[in-house]
């Protein structure tokens, strides 16, 4: 498996995971991260450096987006970001606003050096779950539709980190360590996250009108072609999913090679259980072409 892909999967993993634990302790949020990142780059603590987002310009030349705070002013701040973030589920504040201030307070903060986007988000599912407004059991998709609309995530992102660039005095050797003059902490202490709060509104808005609705009719098609197939023939439930999966992959027809990994079925049989497939495919895209008579694939 590639890093990219061991990474998704921790990811998904930990989404599963979403709501039913405590994560605002400072054991808990390391815990989250050794989970998150390779476990060469797992933080035992809050960061004790200086690091900063920004874009590399070539050699020696970057262009800093963001300066979090200072590792002197870390604990301080973290420590009232999680008193905060337990007061907000304790004291029955709204989902949405307690996810907000969750997970853009922990971006914004940024006390690690690395996992601190995936765990931004993994925070916003937990809030949403911890408060029961995204259904038990289901990965609520709002990170992938944010992800989706970057510009506007982005956005969302910048509205506080703009402000603070502005504020924060740093230099920046060639070795590209970066140190921050004078007294920072009060920039960070109280966020306005007004703006974040709702940009989170309108991605789980856009999140229930189209993910959600998509996810909902395909589960309904898919259960409805998982009926007729067993009405043509009573298989074994891992049997049956596996005929599923590879008919869908072959467009509605099971290709010679795949027919094979199922010798005990008639081609009549086989012919039956494919136009059932089809029906779904169809179902799903009615601008899917029929199969044409002379048996082609079916274009989708």
């Amino acid at each position: 498996m590639k890093a990219d892909q061991r990474r998704t999967a921790r990811f998904v993993a930990l989404l599963q995971q979403a709501g039913r634990q405590d994560c605002f302790t400072a054991q808990a949020l390391m815990q989250l991260q050794r989970v998150i990142v390779d476990e060469r780059y797992a933080a035992s603590g809050f960061r004790d450096f200086q690091n900063y987002v920004g874009q590399s310009l070539g050699p020696a030349r970057e262009l800093i987006h963001y300066v979090p705070p200072k590792p002197e002013d870390l604990p301080a701040l973290m420590e009232g970001w999680m008193t905060t973030c337990r007061a907000l589920q304790a004291g029955g504040v709204h989902p949405v606003v307690t996810a907000a201030v969750a997970g853009f307070g922990l971006v914004f903060l940024h006390p690690f050096e690395d996992g601190n986007g995936r765990l931004h988000r993994f925070l916003l599912h937990h809030a949403l779950a911890a408060g029961q407004f995204s259904p038990a059991g289901v990965i609520f998709p709002v990170s992938a539709t944010m992800l989706r609309q970057r510009p506007r995530y982005d956005a969302a992102l910048e509205v506080c980190s703009r402000e603070v660039s502005l504020l924060v005095e740093y230099e920046l050797d060639d070795q590209g360590v970066m140190r921050v003059r004078g007294e920072t902490a009060r920039f960070y202490r109280y966020p306005d996250l007004t703006a974040q709060a709702e940009a989170l509104f309108g991605f789980i808005q856009d999140t229930l009108r189209t993910e959600m609705v998509a996810e909902l009719e395909y589960l309904e098609v898919f259960d409805t072609a998982r009926q007729g197939l067993r009405a043509v023939v009573d298989m074994p439930d891992r049997r049956l999913e596996l005929l599923l999966r590879l008919c869908m992959q072959g467009k509605g027809r099971l290709s010679k090679a795949k027919r094979e990994q199922f010798p005990e079925l008639t081609d009549a049989e086989c012919r039956q259980m494919e136009t059932i497939v089809q029906a779904a495919i169809v179902e799903l895209n009615p601008d899917a072409a029929a199969v044409d008579a002379g048996g082609g694939e079916m274009t989708l």
